[in-house]
């Protein structure tokens, strides 16, 4: 009971804000929930968005409801939805679009990354509207007769290996500026099988390649017959370009105040115990941390329970926990029914992957841990 009592104690005048509902801000606002924290979770939309099926959803009318999950029927009035603009750290404040301003003891910055839709939605939405900017686009992807994916790292594989599943009947072409696909943290043999279950599945492949226009052009908007050219002089004509390049950290929150702190590409320097440097009480989580290792919706979940472990443990006097980085997990859906990856740098078999992520993407442990039902 005393334990209890001290434990109550340490967390009087203690509010943690987490900036971002993503993979790592939801890890984040459960377990500070289940510790009996006072916190705020913040995000532009009202519900969290599960972007491994973002892909999926994209060309399967109808499964995008299953890929957002509201925040409040979770968080209650612990969920605040807005854009924060501003850290003072001065004040231990956060100030949102329109001026609302939040206090905190002690902050967690899980702003993931930014990039192109549908791979990513970083976008001020309701949970419906959202839905239905995910249908609308797969009615683009059934209009059209041939589809050009533009870049070939892990999102642009599983796009080409999505729309190709979906409808085997369409002209799917993957153009990539290097030679091997998906993620260069991946096993040589990885990257290699999933070359082979693009071909097999009938996506045409143009490698070494960049579009030479791509800014100039129309994307995800069918536009029958429309011709790209590549800076090696290929033309082709396609009806829908999607991109799947261009992938950034989202520092947009904090970047007017944390200059100092920050690495080249936007991403924030911590230190063993994910604090940013120099500032003890603030942890950056997920995407926005600059740390070497891919970044994967798994490793979010681990930093956020080293972060709120952590601001347990300096409460009550404790040593930190430090992160350390293992070898890589990495698993990639290439459509419902085949997949390739890796367990702990080592190469799984494709049925494995297939059952283990492809079929279901993993929303059941998304909304396991949002403690919600999925329909």
């Amino acid at each position: 009971m005393g334990g209890q009592a001290s434990s109550m104690a340490s967390l009087q005048g203690v509010h943690v804000v987490v900036v971002g509902g993503g993979f790592g801000g939801i890890a984040a606002g459960q377990q500070l929930k289940s510790g009996g924290f006072s916190f705020t979770l913040i995000d532009m939309r009202d519900a969290f968005h599960h972007n491994p099926a973002a892909l999926r959803a994209s060309v399967q009318p109808g499964f995008a409801r299953r890929t957002f999950i509201p925040y409040a029927e979770t968080f209650g009035d612990s969920f605040v939805q807005g854009r924060v603009v501003r850290v003072d750290t001065d004040s231990q404040t956060v100030i949102l679009e329109g001026g609302k301003v939040i206090q905190y003891s002690h902050l967690i910055l899980c702003t993931g990354t930014d990039g192109t839709f549908p791979g990513k939605f970083n976008t001020t939405a309701s949970y419906q509207s959202a839905i239905q900017t995910y249908e609308d686009f797969s009615k683009q992807v059934q209009a059209a007769d041939s589809v050009l994916v533009v870049g070939g790292g892990s999102t642009g594989v599983e796009m080409a290996a999505e729309i190709k599943t979906e409808y085997p009947e369409k002209k799917v072409v993957l153009i990539h500026s290097r030679i091997a696909l998906a993620d260069p943290e991946l096993l040589h043999s990885v990257r290699q099988e999933a070359k082979h279950v693009l071909v097999e599945k009938g996506v045409e492949l143009l490698l070494g390649q960049k579009v030479l226009n791509l800014s100039e052009l129309q994307l995800n908007v069918t536009q029958k017959n429309t011709e790209v050219t590549t800076d090696r002089g290929t033309s082709l004509t396609t009806d829908l370009i999607i991109s799947c390049v261009g992938l950034k950290i989202n520092s947009a929150a904090y970047a007017s105040c944390f200059s100092g702190s920050m690495a080249e590409n936007g991403a924030l320097n911590v230190n063993e115990h994910l604090q940013v440097k120099g500032h003890s009480i603030i942890y950056a989580v997920g995407d926005c941390a600059d740390v070497n290792e891919p970044k994967m919706a798994y490793h979010a979940t681990l930093h956020a329970n080293v972060a709120v472990s952590n601001i347990r443990n300096s409460l009550r006097g404790s040593p930190l926990t430090s992160y350390r980085t293992g070898n890589v997990t990495m698993l990639l859906a290439m459509g419902h029914d085949d997949g390739v990856g890796q367990f702990n740098g080592f190469k799984l078999p494709r049925f494995l992957v297939a059952l283990g992520k492809s079929r279901d993407l993993l929303l059941w442990k998304s909304w396991r841990e949002m403690q919600q039902k999925q329909p």
